[in-house]
């Protein structure tokens, strides 16, 4: 693990004792707790667990020290001490067999789960297996939230710089208060501006966490939020903002392994007056590769379910001073500038897929490009919109060969208009991306605009909006989830928001 091979702090999150496990994200609970068998690492339950939430009928025959199990046309039977279990009637080998302890029947949970075509996800450092049935995975729809660090705009907030308990309460907090909308997962922004939420050897630490960039806190925030987020069998999603270098135009509160002291020849200034911003030069093949070696500490070190990038590729607006760049660094001879930018992206996100999948190919790679890939206008093949900026010609990027090329696990267009908002129509742009991901491997989740409730944008004047649009994804097979920006705009309940979400996603309530 990165997180004891960087001196990170002693401490840490604690490790739970026990072990926790989830049904299609409902909590089982068991008079007996299950444990793991030491050495073949097996996870045993109670035969009940088995019987009482998979649904299967179970029987212990003590004379013979057998457990059967039935369900839907499939027999097991485990037998105390025997290394085969037998399945309708053909042995099947086990790493360990069925136990009585204390008069409880315990069996291994994974090979009965895998007979009865269960899906098994063992989160080690929360301890926590999460189960999928046929059932729940015929409902497996992402509902996720972007967890914002930057400027702390979502966790931590600047009232909790360099208080550790305070960072993890609110965290912790925040969790139980979208699990309780339904959400299932979270895409936590742990790299907002060149730095980490983690102890890297590349970048610095944010200063989001102490209020000083390079300025360590006593834990390890990714670790924490990893083990916090799996204990709720929710999954996480690590965020990272790959060009940007920094908020502002000025060096003199960056630490000194800050990429834009180290390589101020990588760093382009960009942005008015107003809102200047440093960008990590996407040209430069070197820059590209120090971000990828950023991203991958994460990927070889922590648990985390996949990696996700947001839309900071080229700025969309203001002069991005690269002539000199496009000259240096462009050996094929590309003829335009634009066709180059988009070239250097497409490199970087092939290069990134190849490089988590080679690690751990278990881990998804997905990105949320700007809603709009090109209007009609400028390509026949665009939608239907007159949207005034696009991914493709504003920001480089080109994710319909992101998608063609299998470069993405998972893609989610911020569809952040209305279904009454005519220049970029929701229910448009939807249908235009489930078209472009369809036959692919590639699954689309849809970026929604809680923030925009309450403004005086064309329809967002009820919550219903959401739930409208909800409903509209359920019209498409080809798209698999949602996720909602921000966290703080579901926490604070606009228009009546939560009390909706909680009913479409048949949130089972505490009595």
């Amino acid at each position: 693990m990165i997180i004891a091979s960087l001196g990170v702090p002693a401490v840490q999150a604690a490790t739970p004792s026990t072990i926790t496990i989830y049904l299609d994200g409902k909590k089982i609970v068991s008079d007996v707790p299950p444990y793991i068998v030491p050495k073949v690492n097996v996870t045993m339950v109670p035969i009940s667990v088995i019987g009482q939430n998979l649904k299967a009928s179970v029987s212990w025959t003590q004379k013979t020290k057998t457990a059967t199990i039935k369900k839907s046309g499939t027999t097991i039977l485990l037998k105390a001490g025997q290394k085969y279990a037998t399945v309708n009637g053909a042995k099947v080998a086990l790493d360990y067999s069925v136990q009585s302890v204390n008069g409880r029947t315990m069996v291994p949970l994974r090979f009965v789960s895998d007979q009865l075509n269960v899906a098994v996800t063992w989160y080690q450092s929360a301890r926590t297996i999460k189960l999928q049935s046929p059932e729940g995975l015929a409902d497996d729809s992402l509902k996720g939230a972007w967890v914002s660090t930057v400027y702390n705009l979502d966790w931590p907030s600047k009232a909790s710089y360099g208080d550790s308990a305070r960072q993890q309460q609110e965290y912790a907090q925040m969790l139980d208060e979208l699990q309780a909308m339904g959400i299932n997962a979270v895409f936590v922004q742990v790299r907002s501006a060149a730095d980490s939420l983690y102890p890297s050897e590349l970048v610095p630490w944010s200063k989001y966490l102490t209020g000083t960039q390079g300025q360590a806190p006593d834990y390890d925030p990714l670790a924490f939020m990893i083990e916090e987020t799996h204990k709720r069998g929710m999954a996480f999603h690590a965020w990272f903002n790959p060009f940007r270098a920094n908020t502002g135009e000025k060096t003199e509160a960056l630490a000194p392994n800050h990429v834009a002291v180290q390589h101020p020849d990588w760093i382009v200034q960009t942005g008015n007056a107003d809102s200047p911003k440093m960008y990590i030069n996407p040209g430069i093949p070197e820059a590209r590769k120090h971000i990828i070696d950023a991203i991958m500490e994460t990927v070889k070190g922590y648990e985390i379910d996949g990696v996700h990038l947001d839309d900071y590729f080229y700025p969309s607006s203001g002069a991005f001073e690269d002539e000199a760049t496009f000259a240096a660094y462009n050996a094929v001879g590309i003829a335009t500038k634009e066709e180059w930018r988009r070239g250097n992206i497409n490199a970087f996100v092939r290069d990134l897929d190849q490089a988590i999948h080679k690690t751990k190919p278990g881990v998804q790679f997905g990105i949320s490009p700007f809603g709009v890939w090109r209007n009609q206008s400028q390509d026949p093949t665009g939608s239907n919109t007159t949207a005034s900026v696009t991914a493709y010609d504003s920001m480089g990027a080109d994710v319909r060969t992101w998608i063609r090329q299998g470069w993405v696990d998972y893609v989610v267009p911020q569809i952040y208009w209305s279904l009454s908002f005519k220049v970029a129509k929701y229910d448009t742009l939807v249908d235009w991306w489930a078209n472009e991901v369809r036959g692919t491997d590639v699954k689309l989740y849809i970026g929604h605009a809680p923030y925009k409730l309450g403004t005086t944008e064309t329809g967002w004047g009820s919550a219903q909006e959401i739930i409208d649009q909800l409903v509209y994804n359920r019209k498409l097979f080809e798209v698999k989830g949602d996720i909602f920006f921000s966290a703080k705009d579901l926490r604070r309940n606009p228009l009546g928001l939560v009390p909706l979400l909680q009913s479409f996603y048949k949130v089972n309530k505490p009595n």
